[in-house]
């Protein structure tokens, strides 16, 4: 399938369909927290390093491959200052914003299950 046209839907179903590539780029838990960080602090901006801060665990390339991914798409504005070194800012756009809800709605999933989850998996492995 090649890319719809503009207000068609993709079909996950079709292996053509880049609704696929998609999810896998917004599905992992690195796009998940650097969305919920700048969602907190819509419309503000913020910096690189305190993204990192925000978001234990994450490393200097990953996020910077995240962040990449999400400016790609449009979900994420890009400013960087002219200084010695360059003071990079990100926010949210309102594409972006758009998606902090159904990511919120996964995580409050996964953290309210993670327990039943790690049950079944004990149980998996008896």
């Amino acid at each position: 399938m090649t890319p719809s046209p503009k207000g068609r839907r993709g079909d996950l179903f079709d292996p053509a369909c880049p609704t696929r590539k998609l999810l896998d780029r917004i599905g992992t838990k690195w796009t998940s927290m650097a969305v919920k960080v700048l969602a907190e602090a819509a419309p503000a901006e913020v910096r690189f390093a305190e993204l990192q801060r925000r978001m234990p665990g994450v490393s200097q390339k990953m996020l910077s491959a995240t962040l990449q991914s999400l400016v790609r798409d449009g979900l994420v504005a890009r400013r960087v200052e002219p200084t010695v070194p360059p003071k990079v800012h990100y926010r949210l756009t309102e594409l972006g914003l758009s998606l902090e809800v159904p990511l919120a709605a996964l995580r409050t999933w996964a953290e309210e299950n993670m327990a039943a989850i790690d049950r079944a998996n004990a149980s998996a492995g008896e």
